[in-house]
């Protein structure tokens, strides 16, 4: 059996992506003299959240995630990312490939919350690697990557930062169920209001006019 090893060298964005992008520089490691003809790799990235320290605004902002910072000994579990494969060319050694690893700023998405949340520091990112590869010198040989084999980084909180505001300057989004985006749309024609921002304030205000009549005597 090939011995395969892997280490990521960065996690940078992709400045030219359409969407928010990262990539995963990945080192790959093979046995010593060793052929490998291709290697079909799939990597599930997560969030390990126990291996960094959080400030009390954290902590707060990531209590709809893991509870009070009380239960964190036993709800700071670690946070699916994304999965993504790549098919990587033939290499003897040692090569370098990249992961391209699309982005969401939903935030129903448990990674996008967690992230959110983060003033700073780093991000503990584990990446956990399978596939099959193609080797052998006078002919192809056909085995497994180990399941065990992983791949610790700790991404900067600003690289995260940085690509969201690129994409989404000074925005956030909100998914809602068909329903209510046509209760929206309804309000916001009715009102003719001019825009998604000023439905939402619209309401907003109504309910705080609501909320002040209630607590008048």
């Amino acid at each position: 059996m090939t011995e395969f090893s892997f280490s990521c060298t960065g996690v940078p964005a992709d400045a030219y992506a359409a969407g928010p992008t990262l990539v995963v520089r990945l080192r790959i490691t093979a046995s010593e003299g060793t052929r490998v003809h291709a290697l079909a790799l799939r990597c599930q990235i997560r969030v390990e959240p126990a291996r960094r320290g959080y400030g009390d605004e954290e902590a707060e902002a990531l209590a709809d995630l893991f509870g009070e910072r009380s239960r964190w000994g036993s709800s700071l579990n670690p946070v699916q990312f994304a999965q993504v494969s790549v098919m990587v060319p033939g290499f003897t050694g040692e090569t370098e490939t990249d992961l391209v690893v699309p982005c969401t700023y939903d935030t129903d998405i448990a990674a996008t919350r967690y992230l959110r949340a983060l003033s700073g520091g780093e991000v503990p990112l584990l990446m956990l690697f399978s596939g099959t590869a193609f080797t052998g010198a006078g002919g192809f040989h056909v085995e497994p990557v180990p399941w065990d084999r992983e791949a610790a980084h700790r991404m900067p909180v600003k690289v995260w930062e940085e690509m969201i505001e690129q994409h989404f300057p000074g925005c956030g989004w909100i998914r809602l169920p068909r329903a209510s985006v046509d209760a929206l749309l309804a309000y916001r024609s009715r009102h003719a209001l001019p825009s998604w921002q000023a439905t939402v304030e619209s309401l907003l205000d109504a309910v705080g006019e609501n909320a002040a009549e209630e607590r008048t005597p």
